[in-house]
């Protein structure tokens, strides 16, 4: 046993009372009024993750879950909570015996969310709401639990997300608001999810989207920027499924890549980039391999629909995509130009960890230095644009992290631009950050990217350079 979790009874005087003792890592206790509550705990290493109901009275407990987090497919969903007397409580019925769950409801064909019933003793569900195509629907929270009253948040492609008011047992809705699109002028961009595989039989997905009166017939294949993070896994078949819809509202953002779609690119955003390590072995045991033909499936993909010039693609990230970007151009020559913010590039200045990584440097020497793209700085040929806000407290991602980079890159001779933002942490949120942000990042992508020279570039090859 690792970890317990121990009740003190008001006025908090005494000794407090094991309430469960737990083998895996404490992550959390969900409390009812009906004499029960949920504990949950998790291992980061096998990602197994497991819930139990312990009774608060006798003690006694029962496993209601026991799973891998990382099979979103298999997520049974989160209990519904409601406040009463100022306490958060679990959301009950027929007297404690029934527990309400809601859950982004994935699949293959994309997330569909769901309000569901589940019998504590049988295991039974009763699927009371379920989202359905062309829409994206989300149930938010009860209005009045015992009338059966709830709050669901509904959006499509080209529908802005509005608050409708939903009774269970009946198909009926009425509009609580009506929001206008935010940005109309943005409406005739297509939006596509698609879905391709890596050489390893993986499958990945990706959010495609092409400019408004866009026609590949006559325009032909566009310039390119692929946004991604990378994901760590323990098995395939995990890191195949799909965790994104085709059906939700176009949301535009200055942190990601879709406002360049306005520029004449076509964006690949969310572009799944899995670190699979099965068995013993760890994901990171072969990052780089896997990160490269994820992103040579990504551009391929784009290539077979005619959309994607292969010649002209730039890879973007922030944080561990930073990460990625740094690595993908010092390991590959599949793009033309990266742009990298708030990264960590030196691995040995995050020595106890990083990401879903279990060894410390110490352990794994070879490891941090392979991941490092501070140590492979003199392979970076490619130009790539570094952002970072100087106040950055985020533990793995010190500014030092940037501007060590940085000097690597010149010293070895690298097209590379370190711009510092003032006062910004982790995020960016200064109009004038932001603003700053976006025109670095437009003209890095026009000059290096859209109005590059022709070059030949072989992503069939085995490594992509």
């Amino acid at each position: 046993y690792r970890d317990a979790v121990y009740t003190l009874a008001a006025p908090f005087e005494g000794q407090a009372e094991e309430l469960i003792r737990l083998p895996l890592r404490y992550s959390g206790v969900s409390w009812s009024d009906q004499g029960f509550a949920l504990v949950n705990e998790r291992w980061t290493s096998s990602r197994q993750t497991r819930t139990y109901r312990v009774d608060l009275e006798s003690g006694s407990t029962s496993v209601l879950w026991d799973r891998s987090y990382e099979d979103r497919y298999g997520d049974p969903g989160s209990p519904m909570s409601e406040v009463k007397e100022g306490r958060r409580l679990l959301a009950t019925a027929n007297n404690g015996r029934d527990l309400y769950l809601t859950g982004a409801g994935y699949s293959p064909e994309g997330n569909r969310p769901f309000l569901r019933k589940m019998n504590l003793r049988s295991g039974d569900t009763e699927e009371i709401f379920r989202s359905k195509a062309p829409y994206y629907e989300s149930v938010l929270g009860w209005v009045n639990r015992e009338e059966g009253s709830y709050i669901t948040s509904r959006e499509s492609k080209s529908e802005p997300p509005n608050y409708y008011l939903r009774h269970i047992g009946s198909s009926e809705m009425a509009a609580i608001t009506s929001f206008d699109h935010p940005y109309p002028q943005m409406d005739g961009i297509s939006k596509e999810m698609i879905t391709y595989e890596r050489e390893d039989g993986v499958p990945l997905s990706a959010t495609l989207y092409l400019p408004a009166g866009y026609d590949k017939a006559t325009d032909g294949p566009l310039p390119t920027l692929i946004w991604a993070y990378p994901r760590e896994f323990k098995s395939m078949a995990a890191a195949g499924q799909v965790t994104s819809s085709p059906h939700r509202f176009k949301r535009v953002s200055y942190s990601g890549a879709i406002p360049y779609v306005t520029q004449g690119y076509a964006i690949l955003d969310n572009a799944a980039m899995p670190i699979v390590g099965e068995g013993d072995k760890q994901p990171n045991d072969s990052f780089v391999e896997q990160l490269v033909t994820s992103a040579k499936a990504a551009i391929q993909a784009g290539v077979e629909r005619g959309v994607v010039d292969p010649d002209r693609v730039a890879i973007a990230g922030h944080s561990y995509g930073a990460f990625m970007t740094a690595n993908l151009l010092a390991h590959s020559d599949l793009f033309r130009a990266g742009i990298a913010r708030s990264g960590a590039y030196n691995r040995s200045l995050t020595p106890f960890g990083f990401q879903a990584e279990p060894r410390t440097f110490w352990e794994s020497p070879e490891i941090y230095f392979a991941m490092s793209p501070f140590m492979h700085a003199d392979k970076v040929n490619e130009p790539i644009l570094l952002i970072h806000g100087m106040a950055d407290n985020n533990s793995g991602t010190f500014p030092i992290q940037s501007e060590r980079f940085y000097h690597g890159l010149k010293g070895n001779g690298a097209t590379a631009r370190l711009v510092m933002l003032p006062h910004e942490s982790h995020g960016y949120r200064a109009k004038e950050s932001i603003l700053h942000m976006m025109w670095e990042t437009a003209n890095w992508l026009d000059t290096y990217v859209k109005n590059a020279p022709p070059r030949s570039v072989d992503v069939d090859g085995p490594t992509g350079r």
